[in-house]
Parts: C-alpha cells; sequence; structure tokens
C-alpha cells in the first residue's frame, strides 16, 4: 500500500475507479482530466492496477488499457472517508 499520503487528485481517481467495477479505459480517464502519472502513481503504489483487453470489431483488434481499483485501493478510500469531518451547520439551523 501507500507509503506516503494520497493526493487530492488520486483521491478523486480512486473515487472514480471506485463506481467502475471492470476498469476504466485510460483513454476516458484523461478526457476526464487525469494525467498518466496520477494513474501510474496508484498503479506503483498498487492502490490500483492496469489490465489489457482486446476487443474485435469485424476484422479489427483494439488492445484498451483498463485501470482498475485494486482492494488496497478500496481500503485506502474506506479510511480517507472515516477521516473526514463532518461538515457542520451554523448556530441555528
Amino acid at each position: 500500500m501507500a507509503t506516503e499520503p494520497i493526493t487530492e487528485r488520486q483521491r478523486e481517481l480512486l473515487e472514480v475507479l471506485a463506481i467502475a467495477p471492470h476498469g476504466s479505459d485510460v483513454n476516458a480517464l484523461l478526457t476526464r482530466g487525469f494525467k498518466l502519472e496520477t494513474m501510474a502513481d496508484l498503479v506503483r503504489s498498487k492502490l490500483a492496477a492496469v489490465r489489457i483487453e482486446i476487443v474485435e470489431n469485424r476484422n479489427s483488434k483494439v488492445e484498451i488499457a483498463l485501470v482498475q481499483i485494486t482492494d488496497a485501493g478500496w481500503r485506502a478510500l474506506e479510511g480517507l472517508a472515516s477521516r473526514r469531518i463532518s461538515p457542520r451547520l451554523p448556530d441555528g439551523q
């Protein structure tokens, strides 16, 4: 698991991966504004994994790289959620 705290952007990426049970296409993540470096950091920290899927269409095959959250990534998200302070409403509301 990660030895240093994850950044806000890494947390955001983990949250996106958490709602994609089979992984999310690297190109789709790039389109959403995530950097390859952020994805690579999560993979190096074992919070995410990359798998290659081959998609066939007629006579062609395309390899797609999917990034998927790992069990360690789930634990990291759960740990962050338990440390978050609940927002408080101003007095009288």
